[in-house]
């Protein structure tokens, strides 16, 4: 069957008529195929396979195109990329692969397309499109990846014990895809990586992390975390989750599965926010409760400092995989650490002193704090949960009516210490800092505005408790 239409872009004509002038049977594969069959809209990332050199080819298209691209060469893999209008097109020869025990990174051989074909992780990943002349736009589906595609489901080409282990990424993407795509990992594949989830640690973190950012950006996380739990890949990647699971009983009073409780906080946050930072805290939000975990008699199971042990866990977690140790770190840290800060405002009552705390605390960041906290609202008790929004409504007016009147987020105290060691004929001291902290102090508690009349005022008043003098002019 032909699928001439998935072909109107003019690169694929050019690339037909530069690999027959070159003597080069070429096709489009993968991705691009598979997306324009789902009807997914048109990819941004086109591979060609080249029964032959792609780097050759890629090279004869770009002189064949208007403009000539530059062609990035990766002489290693025989692979060549060119960007062409807002289009990524690689380029690779059609290729066997075989691998050692202790690596991903094959041993290649040119081969021919059922090779390459062969060597796809998953059947509808294996899917062509030829661009030769005599047959063009004719799909070659030799693992029925179109039916798999109908179907819903992923499957490899050959074994799939041959398939992960050679390359244990392929363990992650499985499960990536079937979170992006709604589709069922295969029960032989499933039983599979299963089997060989140890092998994921061979891989390297930056892989892994590229892996699991795909995944909490689908619309529902969980699904992807619940496979990557069920095949035990999670215990090796973030233990620190898995070691959330369970619900202990002593003295007939229990805990919630904190386990199960994160995934869903995880998909309440999905549906309200597209920041990747703010989908690793709130996945992240609850591991320092593990750690943290006792029993007393008097009131039951307890986390006492769970957020700040789980903000110096998040540093932890980022080294080992090989993260941003930056501001996104930092980010998702100050979500962590401040997680339950909204929610006891919440049940208490809203005082404006506790949200200039709040507002000041978290700056800029208090909109995202606020959005994890209503994520986190996992009750399935109708009137608690109508309760709790409420409730959380009142907070978001008092930041706003607070910010309004205060405007404390990422306030600096009105007087500088400069300004005081100048007041006060000071040089750096203790007092200084005692001043500023207290100025600072008297603002966030609402006993003086936050100005400079004001806070002098104040200033002077404390400065003498202190035996500072203001200095004569």
């Amino acid at each position: 069957m032909k699928y001439l239409e998935a072909l109107n872009n003019e690169i694929f004509s050019i690339v037909s008529e530069t690999a027959h002038n070159i003597g080069i049977d070429s096709y489009v594969i993968g991705g691009y195929v598979r997306d324009f069959l789902l009807q997914r809209g048109n990819s941004k990332d086109i591979d060609i396979v080249a029964i032959g050199s792609g780097i050759d080819l890629a090279l004869a298209v770009s002189q064949a195109l208007p403009n000539k691209p530059k062609v990035q060469v990766f002489k290693n893999y025989g692979t060549a990329m060119l960007r062409y209008q807002d289009i990524d097109i690689e380029f690779v020869g059609a290729r066997k692969e075989s691998y050692q025990r202790d690596s991903r990174k094959p041993i290649v051989e040119n081969g021919t397309l059922k090779d390459d074909q062969d060597r796809r992780d998953f059947t509808i990943n294996s899917l062509a499109l030829s661009l030769n002349k005599e047959n063009y736009g004719e799909l070659i589906n030799p693992f029925n990846g179109v039916e798999d595609l109908e179907t819903g489901i992923i499957r490899t080409p050959l074994d799939p014990d041959i398939t992960y282990s050679d390359d244990p990424l392929r363990m992650m993407r499985a499960i990536r895809f079937a979170t992006q795509l709604n589709f069922e990992i295969e029960q032989e594949s499933l039983d599979s990586i299963t089997r060989n989830n140890e092998r994921i640690k061979i891989i390297s973190g930056e892989r892994i992390v590229d892996e699991l950012n795909k995944i909490l950006n689908c619309p529902t996380p969980s699904v992807g975390f619940l496979l990557l739990h069920k095949t035990q890949l999670l215990h090796h990647i973030l233990p620190e989750l898995t070691d959330l699971q369970g619900v202990e009983e002593v003295e007939g009073q229990r805990h919630k599965d904190n386990f199960y409780h994160t995934l869903e906080v995880v998909d309440n946050i999905a549906q309200n926010t597209d920041n990747l930072w703010l989908r690793w805290a709130a996945l992240l939000h609850d591991i320092g409760k593990a750690p943290t975990k006792k029993f007393d008699q008097k009131i039951g199971w307890t986390f006492h400092g769970h957020e700040f042990v789980g903000s110096k866990m998040v540093k932890n977690i980022f080294q080992r995989l090989h993260m941003p140790l930056n501001n996104k770190m930092k980010f998702v840290q100050n979500m962590v650490r401040m997680s339950s800060r909204p929610i006891v405002l919440a049940e208490d009552k809203v005082t404006d002193s506790a949200v200039r705390r709040l507002v000041f605390d978290a700056g800029d960041d208090v909109e995202n704090l606020m959005t994890l906290c209503e994520a986190d609202i996992t009750t399935k008790n109708p009137h608690k949960f109508k309760r709790y929004h409420n409730n959380f409504k009142m907070v978001r007016q008092k930041i706003v009516e607070v910010e309004e009147k205060d405007h404390v987020r990422n306030f600096q105290p009105p007087i500088s210490g400069e300004e005081i060691m100048e007041i006060f004929n000071l040089k750096p001291s203790k007092e200084i800092g005692q001043l500023k902290n207290m100025i600072k102090e008297a603002i966030l508690e609402g006993e003086i505005g936050n100005n400079y009349d004001e806070a002098y005022a104040f200033m002077v008043q404390k400065a003498a408790g202190l035996g500072l003098i203001i200095k004569n002019d």
